[in-house]
C-alpha cells in the first residue's frame, strides 16, 4: 500500500506564486507515476501534470508554462510550483500514484488553492 499527502494550498492574491508538496509513503518503490489534478467547484476532475520514474514530464495544455512539476525522489515527495496565478485556478489539488501492483492507483485526500483579485 501507498500513502499519499498532499501539503501547500493556501490563499493567495492573482499573480502570486504557490508550492504544492505531495509525500508518498509505504511501498514507494513500485510507483510508476506521480501525477497532479485539480478539481474546481461544479467542475469534473483534471488532469495538470505527471512525471515518471524516468522523470519525463507531461502537461495539461492550460497550465502554459505557468505550472512546473518535480520530485525529491529520496524523499518521495512531489511538487508543483505555480506561478501567475489566476482566480480559475482555484480548485482543489490532489496527487495521485501509478503503481506496478494493486492497488493500481491511489489518491491524496487534496489541498486547497484559493486565489483572489
Amino acid at each position: 500500500q501507498v500513502r499519499v499527502v498532499e501539503s501547500g494550498g493556501g490563499l493567495v492574491q492573482v499573480g502570486e506564486s504557490l508550492r504544492l508538496s505531495c509525500t508518498a509513503s509505504g511501498s514507494t518503490s513500485s510507483i510508476q507515476v506521480m501525477e497532479w489534478h485539480r478539481q474546481a467547484p461544479g467542475k469534473e476532475r483534471e488532469f495538470i501534470a505527471s512525471i515518471n520514474k524516468g522523470g519525463a514530464t507531461n502537461y495539461a495544455d492550460f497550465v502554459q508554462s505557468r505550472f512546473t512539476i518535480s520530485r525529491d525522489k529520496a524523499r518521495n515527495t512531489l511538487f508543483l510550483q505555480m506561478n501567475s496565478l489566476k482566480p480559475e485556478d482555484t480548485a482543489v489539488y490532489s496527487c495521485k500514484v501509478v503503481r506496478t501492483q494493486y492497488p493500481w492507483y491511489t489518491w491524496g485526500q487534496g489541498t486547497q488553492v484559493t486565489v483572489f483579485s
